[in-house]
């Protein structure tokens, strides 16, 4: 029986555009264009005869019409996934997301040595930057992720602890001579933030007591813990890292810790899938994998504060 429906590229790229607000980012999901994202709504707006987006200033608002497709196409998107995934039971590749500091930090080196040990499971990594991590299993083309969280994951997912994230100062040797510092030295010197809002150096400053010694005014702020440690190692401050993600670097002279403390954030990550996912099997091996390498990094002797 022939079907009277639109595109179904179209489509996907109406879901995208309703789920961002934005034509930008649902091209830069979909990998086109922005103004292929604008011709797939035209032609579903042609295709129904009705208006899908209104714009109020910047901002981009669903009409009465889209609200009324939106569920639909959704749960027609979810079927669609649920069904192909089905063919993919007997493929060897797991397909992984992950944060893009753990990605360079520590993951990569461990997927490659899974890969090299587990021959014919093979892991596909797409590193993403996230300023909250977050993965929908049923619009995003992945078995498997590793998250920063609080362990409150949905109840149809698998969820594996790796290690909790433990906040600690680290900096250039070149510019850390003589450890510990005092107070004095560490509020002289130019706080780098990894993350525009500050939280990091927040939340470790409030659990030392300092919060009302240190300012948090000024420094460089940057978008990723990558990218704070890189300029931490170039001597330009002070970064706040991740105790496990700089161990490597601390243990080979690339990084020192002028304060030897580490504050445990309260969020840890942790490996995880959707219980229906088929290669549960190989998500269990790689899962066992990745907790024995925690458990066997060496890790810098330092005070640590739960």
């Amino acid at each position: 029986m022939a079907r009277n429906l639109p595109p179904l590229y179209a489509l996907r790229a109406f879901e995208a555009a309703a789920r961002h607000s934005s034509f930008t980012r649902a091209a830069d999901e979909l990998s086109i264009t922005q103004s292929a994202v604008s011709r797939h709504i035209r032609t579903l707006e042609d295709h129904f005869g009705c208006r899908l987006f209104q714009r109020n200033g910047r901002n981009l608002q669903l009409s009465e019409s889209a609200r009324l497709l939106l569920p639909g196409v959704r749960e027609g998107f979810t079927a669609l996934e649920r069904a192909c995934s089905t063919l993919r039971s007997e493929d060897d590749i797991l397909r992984m997301k992950a944060p893009s500091t753990l990605t360079m930090r520590w993951l990569l080196a461990r997927l490659s040595r899974f890969r090299h040990l587990q021959a014919g499971n093979e892991v596909q990594l797409t590193s993403a930057w996230m300023d909250v991590d977050h993965v929908d299993f049923n619009h995003e083309p992945f078995d498997c992720a590793v998250l920063l969280g609080n362990g409150h994951f949905p109840q149809d997912w698998e969820a594996t602890l790796l290690f909790p994230e433990l906040l600690i100062p680290v900096g250039s040797p070149a510019l850390i001579d003589d450890q510990p510092w005092a107070v004095e030295q560490l509020a002289a010197v130019e706080l780098l933030h990894p993350t525009p809002d500050r939280r990091d150096w927040r939340a470790w400053l409030e659990r030392m007591g300092l919060l009302e010694a240190i300012s948090l005014k000024g420094g460089q702020a940057f978008d990723t813990l990558e990218l704070g440690m890189i300029a931490a190692a170039r001597g330009y401050g002070v970064a706040i890292g991740d105790l496990l993600m700089v161990a490597e670097d601390v243990a080979q002279l690339r990084l020192s810790l002028p304060w030897p403390t580490a504050v445990a954030s309260g969020l840890s990550y942790y490996l995880v899938w959707p219980k229906t996912r088929p290669g549960g099997e190989r998500l269990l091996r790689l899962s066992d994998f990745l907790q024995a390498e925690v458990k066997t990094m060496q890790m810098p002797a330092v005070q640590v504060l739960y």
